[in-house]
């Protein structure tokens, strides 16, 4: 058994290293349109093959670096305010336990 999945986990980073999906952003984007390309033929091919019948998939545009900027900048965003807002939650909640104390 650890035989079989140390080969099957060793398989699938050697693709993903193949693939250039550890490599670079760039080349991480590349990869991901050629599987946005290669991967509805495949499948339809597949269903067709088995005789299911599949809805069409949706056309979406998704750029993978644009996410990422947008994921950074608000984490950035939220570290940059944190300071404040913790000040004012502790006044707050010191109000808060005089205001219980009274």
């Amino acid at each position: 058994r650890f035989v079989i999945k140390g080969s099957l986990a060793g398989a699938a980073v050697y693709v993903a290293y193949d693939q250039g999906l550890l490599g670079s952003g760039t080349q991480g984007a590349e990869a991901l349109k050629k599987a946005q390309a290669a991967l509805p033929p495949a499948i339809q091919e597949w269903t067709s093959y088995i005789g299911w019948e599949l809805p069409p998939t949706p056309k979406f545009d998704f750029s993978l670096s644009g996410s990422w900027n947008k994921g950074v900048e608000t984490v950035m965003s939220a570290l940059s305010v944190a300071p404040t807002r913790a000040c004012e939650y502790t006044v707050e909640g010191w109000k808060y336990v005089k205001d219980l104390v009274k």
